[in-house]
């Protein structure tokens, strides 16, 4: 999993540029490696499975002492500790509901610290992307939600989400650039030359 080159970051900010020129919304994009660590998540289920494991190896032919049972749990919980951090790995063991909570929680955080409640006019549009979760979403002001509907919204975010699915992020940003920028031309077109917030994509490492 890579994130954007420079050159390819260059081209959703030129993305953004092109739109806003024609609305008055303020489109801010953000794309994170990941909404969280998860590192308590390996943690857990080693910790689990190590304890388990002495009823486990009572269940076979072979006796133990209780030093090298010991042994055992502790080589278990850190082994897994271990193989469970692998990223492919550590993504299957987090359940989808706690993986998009995560993701959606830092997506309406990168709205407040990007200040896109602070746009005049209530115009801010926030498009945020977190690859390991395989997670899109849309946030928009009240000046520009009052006219979208969280439907028209959502099938930009399912076209995207399916680019992001397939390793194709960039194409899905600036396929969601124009779809976005289609809707906001027609209930939001520009009125004045303004440009409150910087148009580059930011990057969340």
């Amino acid at each position: 999993m890579t994130l954007l080159t420079a050159d390819q970051q260059r081209q959703v900010s030129s993305a953004i540029s092109d739109v806003e020129k024609q609305t008055d919304a303020e489109l801010v994009t953000v794309l994170a490696r990941r909404a969280d660590d998860y590192h308590y998540i390996p943690t857990l289920w080693a910790a689990l499975i190590a304890l388990i494991t002495p009823a486990i190896i009572s269940l076979t032919p072979f006796w133990v002492s209780d030093r090298e049972m010991l042994l055992a749990q502790w080589f278990v919980f850190i082994a897994l500790a271990l193989l469970l951090r692998v990223p492919p790995v550590m993504v299957r063991l987090i359940p989808k509901s706690v993986r998009y909570w995560r993701a959606s929680n830092l997506a309406r955080r990168q709205f407040l610290e990007n200040n896109l409640h602070h746009t005049e006019g209530d115009t801010g549009v926030l498009i945020f992307v977190s690859e390991a979760e395989h997670y899109v979403e849309i946030l928009a002001d009240r000046g520009i939600s009052q006219h979208v509907s969280d439907e028209k919204w959502q099938t930009i975010v399912n076209a995207f989400t399916a680019r992001v699915r397939a390793g194709r992020t960039l194409d899905g940003f600036l396929e969601c650039i124009e779809a976005s920028g289609a809707l906001l031309r027609q209930h939001a077109p520009a009125t004045h030359d303004r440009n409150e917030l910087p148009n580059r994509l930011i990057i969340l490492r």
